[in-house]
């Protein structure tokens, strides 16, 4: 979601973080919410949001992880296991974030 610039200018640094919500979490949520139907590219991107030029990308990488089907030109949620793993793992780290905050990258690569 886009901000003005002068919250852009002046917002602290903590008030500028992104939500942490992907593309792709958007497109997996969406499918998700319809396990027994398949889409179009198009109706993903109308249903997520997730911009034109980025669609075909997500999906694909979605697919190369067994998370999405493709045929023909429709797309679909994965296999039950795949999207489980996927979907234990999203939880995790929701839950682990909630609990003790994001990890920051910065800390990390202090620490080195």
């Amino acid at each position: 979601m886009p901000i003005d610039i002068e919250t852009f200018e002046s917002a602290p640094d903590d008030r500028l973080q992104h939500d942490g919500e992907t593309n792709a979490d958007r497109v997996m949520e969406f499918l998700a919410s319809s396990p027994d139907k398949a889409f179009t590219q198009s109706e993903i991107r109308e249903a997520t949001g997730v911009k034109a030029g980025s669609i075909s990308v997500v999906l694909s990488r979605l697919e190369d992880r067994g998370l999405v089907r493709h045929r023909g030109t429709y797309w679909a949620l994965g296999e039950a296991d795949d999207v489980a793993a996927y979907t234990s793992f999203t939880e995790s780290t929701r839950t682990a974030n909630d609990r003790f905050g994001a990890e920051e990258m910065d800390e990390w690569v202090a620490r080195r």
